[in-house]
């Protein structure tokens, strides 16, 4: 009996104090990175090769003010930012995304990556870091494929290592993390 009134007290207070709901073991708060991770996971089906997909590939470059077909990595990251109600950042080059006054040395939930490419000298592809788990930085990313490509067909969870990665940046305020 005592433990139900516990309970009722701690759904009471939640309902009171927040944004909360019941997580599979305990309540949690969302915060806006949970908010922008949910955004980008919504768009996990999105495929080059479906006219929805199509349709979403051309608001996120519609988003950062590209009418054509371009590399959408970064369009991809800004439209989750944009969605989740931030300005910025809004930009379709991905070494745009980490200018030093962004750049952060340990990832984090919400963050955004990049990936350097010898060839090309700039990082020239990125994502969102969904979760960090040791050494391995779990993504969703946009314009890639099963491999890891940076010339993908759609919006994929990868796991990369954190060696694979060479810049992280946080665009979400200080306080909002």
């Amino acid at each position: 009996m005592a433990t139900i009134r516990v309970l009722c007290g701690l759904i009471c207070f939640a309902g009171l104090f927040g944004h909360w709901q019941f997580d599979r073991h305990l309540l949690t708060r969302h915060t806006a990175a949970d908010k922008l991770i949910a955004i980008a996971q919504s768009q996990m089906a999105v495929r080059e090769t479906s006219p929805r997909g199509q349709q979403a590939i051309r608001q996120y470059l519609q988003d950062v003010q590209l009418k054509s077909e371009a590399p959408w990595c970064a369009a991809f990251v800004s439209w989750v930012y944009h969605q989740a109600g931030y300005g910025a950042p809004r930009t379709a080059w991905s070494p745009a995304l980490f200018p030093r006054s962004r750049q952060i040395q340990q990832p984090e939930k919400g963050a955004v990556f990049g990936i350097y490419f010898k060839n090309l000298g700039r990082i020239a592809h990125c994502g969102l870091v969904e979760k960090v788990q040791h050494d391995w930085i779990i993504s969703i990313e946009g314009n890639t494929n099963r491999s890891g490509s940076r010339e993908g067909d759609g919006v994929y969870r990868k796991w990369r290592h954190r060696r694979a990665i060479s810049a992280f940046a946080r665009w979400l305020p200080e306080h909002e993390k």
